[in-house]
């Protein structure tokens, strides 16, 4: 799908920004319409901040046009159009990022400091929220893919050993439930709830050889905000300054994440059939 002309808007520096809402002009820049950056010389990098469901899109066209792309997660809806993507960039010798603010978060940091050499026996982690009908943002597990980012980059690759989704949309309710396994193999379970009076939280119980953690640490504050982290590391990768290993693995991660994503997708609606 295109987006219409009213959610693209300019910014300086030969960066264009694709937003969801129509915005008047911001410090003397004007919305221009979707032919113009495609084709201008003077427009390097994208940045796609649009529903999920146009990212791919989106993303295929800038990357054609040869503009590097800063795109929010997920980068898609789909496993294999993410490789397919990711080939294409570097094909054109272009920066492809996907936005991953959650593993920049204070308590995300410190938890992962936290748990640093112990051994895992099990564990959850179950995300409520308030907002249960969004309209263009994916199956549970894509649009929640961050959670899936978080236990992905504290335990390792995982596989997915069932999954279900409990829908009643007369109550605005829903409910994913996906069982996993790292590799040792121990079980980890991830859960997305959402429905009216659910307060926007992480819920964790991670029980561990010699301790158990049942909540999230307070880590420090830092004075760069998350967004501006995110793009600090992007530009980087745009300098040249983010070594090949650091951008495989960042990449591996990625696309193993979508990869569970697909699965626990699959088997919840085998289960609702």
């Amino acid at each position: 799908m295109g987006l219409k002309t009213s959610e693209y808007c300019t910014c300086s520096a030969g960066v264009l920004c694709l937003c969801r809402r129509s915005l008047e002009d911001q410090q003397g820049v004007k919305q221009i319409s979707m032919t113009e950056p495609l084709s201008r010389d003077d427009i390097h990098v994208a940045f796609i901040c649009t529903e999920n469901t146009s990212h791919e899109e989106q993303l295929r066209q800038f990357l054609e046009a040869g503009k590097h792309v800063c795109v929010e997660y997920p980068i898609t809806l789909s496993y294999k159009s993410a490789v397919d993507l990711w080939n294409l960039a570097q094909q054109k010798g272009l920066v492809l990022h996907e936005e991953h603010i959650e593993l920049l978060t204070p308590d995300f940091k410190q938890l992962k400091k936290d748990i640093a050499g112990k051994t895992l026996e099990e564990g959850t982690l179950h995300f409520t929220g308030n907002d249960c009908i969004i309209p263009n943002i994916g199956f549970p597990s894509f649009s929640g893919i961050s959670r899936l980012t978080w236990l992905v980059d504290l335990f390792g690759e995982l596989t997915v050993t069932a999954a279900s989704l409990v829908e009643e949309k007369e109550n605005k309710y829903m409910k994913m439930t996906a069982h996993l396994l790292t590799r040792q193999p121990k079980p980890l379970t991830w859960i997305e709830e959402r429905g009216p009076g659910l307060g926007r939280a992480k819920h964790i119980h991670f029980r561990f050889l010699d301790a158990t953690i049942t909540k999230l640490p307070a880590g420090q504050q830092e004075p760069v905000s998350l967004f501006m982290q995110d793009l600090v590391l992007f530009g980087r990768k745009l300098q040249g300054e983010v070594s090949a290993a650091e951008l495989q693995e960042e990449r591996s991660r990625i696309l193993h994440c979508l990869q569970l994503a697909e699965h626990i997708q699959q088997l919840s609606e085998s289960t609702q059939a």
